[in-house]
């Protein structure tokens, strides 16, 4: 909805006049395009000392503005840094330091002239043309910056309301160009990610978004209406049953970095969109994708960062390898005193009680088991972490330990307390298949909306024969936190979700 006069504050009025002024000297305040030759880096980086330096040509946002008379002084900023710009009446003429005066912090410039340094020493453009690229109708909540003796600066931000910041991460990203660099971090971990895997013989595969039935995971969905078929669709919740169907066609490795979508709560942790990657390798079990997982991770980090150390909740946290690997089962008993090969789901029941939590009477076995973990031992996970042989009523996907059925050949990896990857030798067996789905059909009558669905087609691909293969999910945003020592799943994602503006 656009604002009426009325609603706008003083300040947005001022610069409408303004911006009536310009049009009025004939200036088009939104400029089509402009021929920059310099960053502010390059600029800076091409000054010799001299009574002038080599013309360049700079352009970006004004972020500081202090007039004097008939002349001014500005600051630009660009992705490389920032500028200081020096408007002079005699130079510029009337005309165009009449467009100098009527700018405003925020606005796009363009500026042609020869670099100087000034008597403070600071290298800075002699404008000799100026162009208004873009006028800014609201300012900036830009803040104060202090300058201090020993000549650094300190940045008071005018956005400090987390919420705001997510919500006009347009606004965020302008004042506070380190935040940059978290995305610029984010985009190198996928590259380094998909690197090792398109090195490893994989191949990158796109699979639907919009699915007719959902799988691949326990989770509640996003519900549409497809027109033109007039029929339910889902948003996916994994990518695993399609890449597998690819397995059985004959792609021996393959991989898709995607979104995902769970129509469940949000926290520190959990967006309700996210990014996976998921890659599925023939002929491997879940020995296998550990190896993998560890690999991805480490060369991911290390090209990133250079280091392998990387910030945690408690201090550094070192990922060189090999990382601790440890059995579901015992784990639980360590931290819990719960021992699952003799505890009923009602001892299960009273261990979720007497830590604050009421369990669902409609939830199965495998959920409580779930719930109980992540109370009693996700929180301690600092270290690098491999958790071993799940339950099998928690792995509904997976094949079952080999000497022990009760288990599941399942791993998930630990960092920072958080859950990084998953992974399973993945059930082959279409007719066990075929017993896990009834089961989880079961639990969806019971009242678990999370349990999965049967996928017929999907059955009927395993019924034409699935190699061994081993499978894997690392979330992107979550390596993107640890890489970056954020603590909310909201400061990796440029929009994350919100409630509807009011």
């Amino acid at each position: 909805m656009s604002e009426g006069t009325t609603s706008r504050s003083f300040v947005e009025q001022a610069r409408r006049e303004k911006l009536e002024a310009l049009r009025g000297r004939g200036v088009a305040p939104f400029a089509y395009r402009y021929r920059r030759t310099h960053l502010a880096a390059e600029a800076l980086a091409a000054f010799a000392d001299g009574a002038a330096g080599p013309e360049v040509a700079v352009a970006g946002r004004i972020v500081a503005l202090r007039g004097h008379g008939r002349s001014t002084f500005a600051h630009v900023a660009d992705p490389s840094g920032r500028i200081q710009l020096y408007f002079k009446q005699d130079v510029l003429g009337e005309d165009g330091y009449a467009v100098v005066q009527l700018l405003d912090l925020g606005d796009h410039v363009g500026v042609k002239g020869l670099l100087f340094r000034t008597r403070t020493g600071e290298v800075t453009v002699r404008a000799d043309a100026v162009e208004l690229l873009a006028k800014a109708l609201r300012p900036l909540p830009i803040g104060k910056v202090t300058q201090h003796e020993d000549g650094t600066e300190q940045h008071h931000s005018g956005l400090a309301d987390p919420e705001l910041r997510y919500r006009q991460r347009y606004a965020d990203l302008a004042v506070h160009p380190e935040r940059r660099r978290v995305f610029e971090t984010r985009a190198a971990l996928v590259r380094a990610v998909r690197r090792c895997l398109d090195e490893r013989g994989y191949l990158e595969v796109e699979t639907p978004i919009l699915q007719p039935l959902y799988g691949g995971a326990s989770a509640r969905p996003f519900t549409t209406h497809y027109n033109a078929l007039d029929s339910a669709f889902y948003l996916r919740i994994a990518d695993e049953l399609y890449l597998k169907r690819l397995i059985v066609g004959g792609i021996e490795r393959v991989y898709e970095i995607g979104k995902d979508f769970r129509n469940e709560g949000m926290d520190r942790a959990h967006n309700p969109e996210f990014t996976m990657l998921e890659c599925y390798e023939a002929y491997a079990d879940y020995t296998d994708m550990m190896e993998l997982t560890q690999h991805l991770v480490v060369t991911a980090v290390r090209e990133v960062l250079g280091t392998l150390e990387v910030p945690g909740r408690k201090g550094p946290i070192d990922l060189a390898p090999p990382w601790r690997k440890v059995g579901f089962v015992e784990l639980l008993e360590e931290r819990s005193g719960v021992d699952l090969r003799r505890a009923d789901d009602a001892a299960l029941a009273v261990a979720l009680t007497e830590r604050g939590v009421e369990p669902d009477q409609h939830f199965g076995r495998g959920r409580l088991i779930d719930q109980l973990f992540a109370l009693a031992v996700e929180p301690h996970l600092e270290a690098p972490t491999f958790i071993l042989d799940y339950p099998i009523e928690l792995s509904p996907l997976a094949k079952p330990k080999r000497g022990d059925p009760a288990l599941a050949e399942r791993f998930e990896l630990f960092i920072g307390g958080y859950e990084m990857a998953n992974a399973f030798s993945e059930l082959n067996d279409p007719d066990d298949q075929r017993g896990r789905f009834a089961a989880q059909v079961t639990l969806r009558e019971r009242g678990d909306e999370e349990a999965q669905a049967p996928d017929e087609d999907y059955l009927r691909a395993l019924e034409y024969g699935m190699p061994p293969t081993g499978g894997l999910g690392l979330g992107i945003d979550r390596l993107t936190m640890l890489v970056t020592g954020e603590r909310s799943i909201r400061d990796v994602l440029l929009f994350p979700a919100l409630r509807p503006e009011q």
